[in-house]
């Protein structure tokens, strides 16, 4: 089924989607009153659900909740990042809930739809740009709208989602999303991937495994992309860190494939990736350049989610972040062999152990 954009009309998120914030609702809590319904922050990870709370517990307080699916945004932290919630859930301070409109029952391939199209927003908030209501509610979404028999734009006299009359195809969306097809992924990886064993590992200075330099320090909003030809790698923490593709800059050459980026600041603070495409790279981004051959991709997988790791445990967004220490003293463990050299061998065979690693290649 095409997706046809053409004669798609604008309509202001107020509009179309109810905003419920959220309250309240700490770690302490979720352990205290432990239940099965999703408490949802404004975390990435897992979907965003902070863990499961006692519904009544939740209900008494006051809390804002859904029983029936919806959407969730990140109101700070990784502000703007949307999410599906299946089964319903509550919301903490930091997050907000989506329902679609004066629809009688909720439409979980409608909601689907609504969140591919707010999530292509997303790169307009971070953490000094908040999700507030008034905010997102007047953020300009467009959307297939209904037309009449004879083909003309159908209008709506009490203009409920619109003060042009347009109305939103919600027939449309769900039929799109229901149409969408896809090709089960497979692994031809049987076996139970390797042990992780750290009883030999060994505190290592990143500038050792890597020579470390600082990326372009571009702004996306001054490039162009008339003829979109590199990849852009920014500080997200999604899609390998490519924020979108950019025209080709005279006489600045990409840093070449097979290297790692690090997100050095903010809300993805840490987030590392092995590029697989020549790229640029945004402000606060470092380039790692593997200083020892035997460092093919699957080694540097698996130092990439150490990088990360050891980010999230000792350093923080807008405060210790890692411009000053990166290549200076951020140190990572890594598996040693007898001699206390870096093990590359034990780390590419780990990886390559895991089911789904022979699509690497």
């Amino acid at each position: 089924m095409k997706l046809d954009i053409e004669h798609w009309k604008q309509f202001k998120l107020g509009k179309v989607l109810s905003i419920k914030n959220g309250r309240g609702i700490t770690k302490e809590e979720i352990s205290q009153y432990e239940g099965d319904f999703p408490a949802v922050q404004s975390g990435e990870s897992n979907n965003g659900v902070l863990g499961y709370i006692d519904l009544d517990y939740c209900i008494e307080k006051g809390y804002a909740y859904s029983l029936t699916p919806c959407l969730t945004v990140a109101r700070s932290g990784s502000a703007g990042f949307v999410a599906f919630q299946p089964t319903g859930c509550v919301v903490g301070d930091s997050a907000k809930i989506l329902h679609v409109k004066d629809i009688k029952e909720e439409n979980i391939y409608v909601l689907l739809f609504f969140q591919t199209i707010l999530t292509a927003n997303r790169f307009k908030y971070d953490y000094g740009r908040k999700v507030s209501e008034r905010k997102y509610s007047s953020e300009v979404l467009e959307l297939p709208v209904l037309h009449n028999e004879d083909g003309s734009i159908f209008i709506d006299g009490e203009k409920k989602y619109s003060d042009e009359g347009f109305y939103p195809d919600f027939e449309y969306m769900e039929r799109y999303i229901k149409n969408l097809s896809f090709q089960q992924i497979k692994t031809k990886i049987k076996s139970k991937h390797i042990s992780l064993e750290t009883n030999r590992w060994e505190t290592k200075l990143l500038k050792s495994l890597y020579h470390i330099q600082m990326g372009n320090k571009l702004d996306k909003n001054k490039m162009s992309m008339d003829d979109p030809a590199v990849n852009f790698v920014s500080r997200i923490s999604f899609d390998n860190g490519v924020d979108c593709k950019v025209d080709y800059i005279e006489g600045l050459e990409p840093f070449r494939a097979g290297l790692v980026t690090v997100a050095l600041g903010g809300s993805y603070l840490g987030s590392s990736f092995v590029q697989l495409e020549p790229f640029y790279t945004a402000q606060n981004v470092s380039v790692l350049t593997p200083r020892y051959k035997e460092m093919n991709l699957f080694v540097n997988l698996f130092i990439t989610r150490l990088i990360k790791k050891e980010s999230e445990t000792r350093y923080c967004a807008f405060g210790r972040e890692l411009n000053a220490h990166i290549n200076k003293d951020f140190t990572i463990d890594i598996p040693v062999t007898k001699e206390g050299k870096p093990d590359f061998e034990y780390m590419e065979n780990y990886i390559k152990s895991l089911p789904y690693s022979d699509k690497l290649v």
